[in-house]
């Protein structure tokens, strides 16, 4: 059967295209650029089905073109998106610079999930850029985005990698790859930025009543719709980064154009996640100042939320100074959200489950400890979650076994049994993460020897980060030598 019969297959495409009906300056109509010779490396199937796809009798050569972009599925219409953005402090004009919306999937729940190609070749946005991605580097994404999916974190998911055949320029040759990404929408911070910069106050509140009726709906008829869609971005972001937090996640690049309007993890450049509990961790190799830190992300946040704020200053009152202090009340309560929320988190992480005004201090003389004794973050917690306090000499000094003592007799209080208390922790606290040493390892073999031995291996193991399996130890513990001198890059 030749490879048109094939196209001509629906797969279950059912591709809807509603970005496209906001006004032209949001987007420029974009076909892919083709790739030499595309070849399928990774097919989420898992992901196809909840989507409504079925790849089951397409080759996969034929998987490798339209994922490729070389060939696009019925129905589509692709388009670059407009946006801003700053970037470690700084505005610049940016936009989908290798990126292709090929449409939005509507899925059997009747949800529009984006459907993006990754590394598709350059666009009125690349600013001199070449438009492709390394496969290194979309590896990477899929990986740990998936992960983040599997540990119960919002955030864009991976479809496919496709290797194109070509090859990319990153200081030294690489091979050149395509991520199809799928995302609840790809509307920035840096989409709102965009609008209020360069186009009109008309079209700056078609993209918030789009936003509203995509992702907010139970605003809707709202009075103030900007302010109250600031407030709702607000809660989401806070419950967002809570989560990171809570794993050991560090962003890396939280620039503004990578803050969802629809409170996903967006971009996995230089991300890492803590081994050795320091809020100062850092990875990214451009990130000199520490800026975008493991414990500087929930004020990154609230910095970001200002920034989309001030984009949305003149929608939210006609007068300035107005406008200012309904946005300047709004923000001042990110601390208190943000406080309540990690708050909550960090009492499931412990089993703190009958609040008590001494938690925080349980919780951050925990934290402490571990900083002082250079404890790893992830297993600190299983250890208290299992029972298992051997093998470190942390467990074994004496201001730790203070502090155990005192949590054990906080967390059972009222007759509550620590058994009991430790299984409460189990869905706060995952197993296994995406330890760095093993993700570079994965992804140097896979992309430098063609053997995916150890990425399917994580990519497996990660999709039940919360059971734990006394085969698989060694995916539990940090490199030796901890994480020094390891640096993240951001594949652009």
């Amino acid at each position: 059967m030749s490879s048109v019969n094939y196209f001509n297959k629906t797969a279950g495409w059912n591709l809807q295209h509603t970005y496209g009906k906001l006004p032209s300056g949001f987007f420029t109509y974009q076909q892919p650029v083709p790739v030499k010779n595309p070849k399928t490396v990774i097919l989420n199937e898992d992901l196809c089905k909840e989507l409504g796809l079925d790849f089951s009798d397409f080759p996969p050569q034929e998987i490798a073109l339209l994922f490729s972009g070389n060939k696009t599925p019925q129905g589509s219409q692709p388009l670059a998106q407009a946006y801003a953005g700053h970037q470690f402090g700084n505005l610049t004009m940016l936009g989908d610079g290798r990126a292709i919306l090929i449409g939005e999937q509507k899925s059997p729940n009747g949800s529009l999930v984006d459907m993006q190609l990754k590394g598709s070749g350059r666009t009125p946005y690349s600013r001199g850029g070449d438009g492709r991605a390394t496969l290194k580097s979309m590896l990477r994404e899929y990986l740990i985005s998936e992960s983040m999916f599997h540990l119960g974190i919002p955030t864009t998911r991976s479809l496919a990698v496709i290797e194109s055949g070509e090859t990319v320029y990153r200081e030294k040759s690489q091979t050149g790859a395509i991520l199809t990404r799928t995302a609840q929408s790809h509307i920035r911070v840096g989409t709102f930025e965009y609008a209020r910069h360069f186009l009109t106050l008309e079209e700056q509140k078609e993209l918030t009543n789009y936003t509203i009726g995509r992702h907010y709906t139970m605003l809707i008829g709202e009075e103030n719709p900007a302010l109250a869609l600031l407030k709702a971005v607000m809660e989401k972001q806070a419950a967002l980064v809570v989560d990171w937090m809570r794993v050991g996640f560090i962003h890396g690049v939280m620039n503004t154009d990578n803050m969802s309007i629809a409170g996903e993890t967006i971009d996995y450049g230089p991300c890492a996640f803590m081994n050795t509990y320091n809020p100062k961790t850092v990875f990214s190799s451009i990130d000199v100042n520490g800026r975008y830190a493991y414990g500087n992300q929930p004020y990154i946040t609230h910095w970001n939320l200002s920034i989309l704020a001030g984009a949305l200053l003149p929608q939210i009152h006609a007068d300035q100074k107005q406008a200012i202090e309904l946005a300047q009340e709004t923000l001042n309560a990110f601390q208190e959200i943000y406080e309540e929320k990690w708050l909550t988190m960090m009492r499931g992480k412990l089993g703190l489950i009958e609040k008590e005004a001494s938690d925080k201090h349980i919780i951050e003389d925990l934290l402490a400890l571990m900083q002082q004794f250079g404890a790893d973050y992830t297993n600190t917690f299983v250890a208290l979650q299992t029972g298992d306090l051997s093998g470190e000499a942390f467990y074994e000094a004496s201001a730790f076994q203070e502090w155990y003592l005192h949590w054990v007799k906080q967390v059972t209080r009222n007759g509550r049994n620590l058994e009991e208390v430790q299984k409460s922790m189990a869905q706060y606290n995952p197993y296994f993460i995406p330890r760095n040493h093993l993700v570079e390892e994965a992804l140097d073999n896979a992309s430098l020897n063609n053997d995916y031995q150890l990425f399917k291996e994580l990519d497996q193991l990660l999709k039940t980060p919360y059971n734990p399996d006394s085969t698989k130890l060694h995916f539990q513990s940090p490199p030796p030598n901890g994480d020094a001198g390891y640096r993240t890059f951001c594949g652009t």
